[in-house]
């Protein structure tokens, strides 16, 4: 996600990043992996079907490529202790990504100064990390209540 939000809005300007935070949201709950669902998106947004498509195969093509191979030589890896370290590096890489993801996205509902916004955001991790509770429950709350936001709006009041 912080290497699309780099590519997509600080250098190409395709989308800007209000507009990237949305299709990381509606990416994260779809089910699939997160890359493969935000680059549909993005694609179709840039070139529509066709877009999407050449997301598809130039997001997933590279991993099963990879995958492949390194199936094909699993057991020379596995007992690798070079490997071994390099998977362990990768784990701390992945960690720090995360982190990243959510401070820039945390990050983007504060500075909107939303108190809905921000409460949710709260909620949703408490309610995640806190109280344990299934993130598909918190996804479908969080839907619901975005839904019935959107229908307690009167017609005219758009923007608010």
């Amino acid at each position: 996600v912080p290497l699309m939000k780099e590519r997509f809005v600080d250098d190409y300007h395709w989308i800007d990043e209000e507009e990237m935070m949305d299709l990381v949201a509606i990416s994260q709950s779809s089910p699939g992996p997160l890359a493969i669902n935000a680059s549909i998106l993005v694609g179709y947004r840039m070139a529509g079907v066709v877009g999407a498509l050449i997301t598809i195969l130039a997001t997933a093509l590279p991993p099963l490529v990879i995958i492949t191979i390194v199936s094909y030589f699993y057991e020379a890896f596995r007992s690798s202790p070079i490997v071994d370290a390099a998977l362990k590096g990768m784990q701390a890489g992945v960690s720090a990504v995360i982190l990243n993801v959510i401070y820039t996205m945390a990050g983007n509902v504060i500075k909107q100064k939303d108190a809905l916004a921000i409460g949710i955001m709260v909620a949703a991790f408490a309610a995640t990390y806190i109280f344990k509770i299934n993130v598909m429950f918190v996804v479908l709350a969080c839907a619901a209540l975005g839904v019935a936001l959107s229908l307690s709006r009167k017609p005219g009041k758009e923007g608010e």
